[in-house]
């Protein structure tokens, strides 16, 4: 198949660098736009960066000497591109905005930004939960005036490191859920050399995080109604969000209610034999095992677990009965793969074998 060509909105930040590390040797798609801010703008991709890769691997060589473009050359770079991915720092009224110019320029939009979140039309997408939602886009379409144009969105970083879970459980009617997240620094797009206050420190407050926590997996778990997304009610979810001096790995600490009773070991089984259609299909991006259970009391650990399927999948254990809930639990995932730049990737090959990303 001839690779489909990818531009990538907001090129330079951290989610923008691990969009170009996940891309690089894409089978399906080929970068051809870096995008940027004006500051950036006519200026190398190396030269834009300012030694700011922060990634562990090498910035890719056949980015490099890529000249960077202003996101708002919106005509030019849609004239270049099959579709975009979108990571742009910018208040949410502007990345509303900017993100409805690419589709409207007949230009599909994958975002990692939370401004479309709840967009009634806009599909937020967790690929094995919800693929059912990119019916939405038809209404969308409509909206906006649009033949191949429209925008996907993918939910929070923190949500994967549950959600999952819960949608493994769900014959068992999950009813109430009380969550605490640990969140690395990295998914305010920091490291300890940007944040170094964050180095032994923990502080109990993430601007917005707890509403979307509590919010995010209602949308998903909702259904496609007069061409919108109407959000579930149940569970009810309350949480706490904690940053942690972590740089990647979002952990849940999880203690829930269910209406019909289970075992131990049906739940576990749930969890390990979860999959949904990027495993069916075999996407590009895909965790073989999405879910796996660790056996081990101190597991999982950040150290050990969080790059579990490349980062695409998610660990889970600690797994018990409680004395005032039904059951808790601890979930690890990886913030910037399978919660931003990972999660649109598979996202967007999710669009793309459903025939709504293709050649313009």
């Amino acid at each position: 198949m001839e690779k489909l060509k990818v531009g990538i909105l907001g090129a330079t930040g951290m989610v923008g660098q691990r969009f170009i590390a996940l891309l690089a040797d894409h089978p399906w798609y080929e970068i051809v736009v870096l995008a940027a801010s004006e500051r950036s703008a006519g200026k190398t991709y190396e030269e834009a960066l300012g030694g700011r890769w922060s990634i562990e691997t090498p910035v890719p060589e056949k980015v490099k000497k890529m000249v960077v473009q202003n996101i708002m050359e919106v005509d030019d770079i849609c004239s270049k591109v099959d579709f975009v991915f979108s990571a742009v720092n910018m208040p949410k009224e502007e990345i509303r905005k900017i993100e409805d110019e690419y589709a409207k320029h007949e230009t599909p939009v994958v975002s990692n930004n939370s401004a479309h979140r709840w967009t009634p039309d806009v599909p937020m997408i967790l690929p094995e939960i919800n693929p059912d939602h990119i019916a939405v886009i038809d209404a969308q379409k409509k909206r906006l005036g649009t033949k191949r144009g429209f925008i996907a969105v993918k939910p929070n970083c923190s949500i994967q490191s549950y959600t999952p879970i819960l949608e493994a459980w769900k014959e068992f009617e999950p009813y109430e859920v009380v969550v605490t997240t640990y969140q690395a620094i990295s998914g305010a797009g920091k490291n300890f050399d940007t944040w170094p206050e964050m180095v032994g420190n923990v502080i109990p407050y993430i601007s917005g995080e707890e509403d979307k926590s509590e919010r995010e997996p209602l949308r998903i778990w909702g259904k496609v109604e007069n061409g919108g997304i109407v959000p579930a009610t149940v569970p009810k979810i309350t949480s706490q969000c904690i940053r942690v001096p972590v740089l990647y790995g979002h952990t849940a600490a999880v203690f829930v209610r269910l209406r019909k009773k289970a075992t131990k070991e049906q739940l576990i089984e749930k969890m390990n034999s979860f999959k949904g259609e990027p495993q069916d299909l075999g996407l590009p991006s895909a965790p073989k095992q999405f879910i796996k259970y660790l056996e081990d009391d101190n597991r999982p650990q950040v150290l050990a677990d969080v790059n579990y399927e490349n980062g695409m999948g998610v660990t889970v254990g600690r797994l018990r009965e409680d004395s005032i809930f039904d059951w808790k639990f601890v979930g690890l995932s990886h913030n910037t793969l399978r919660g931003a730049a990972g999660g649109a990737v598979l996202c967007a090959e999710l669009l793309t074998k459903k025939g709504l990303i293709a050649k313009k």
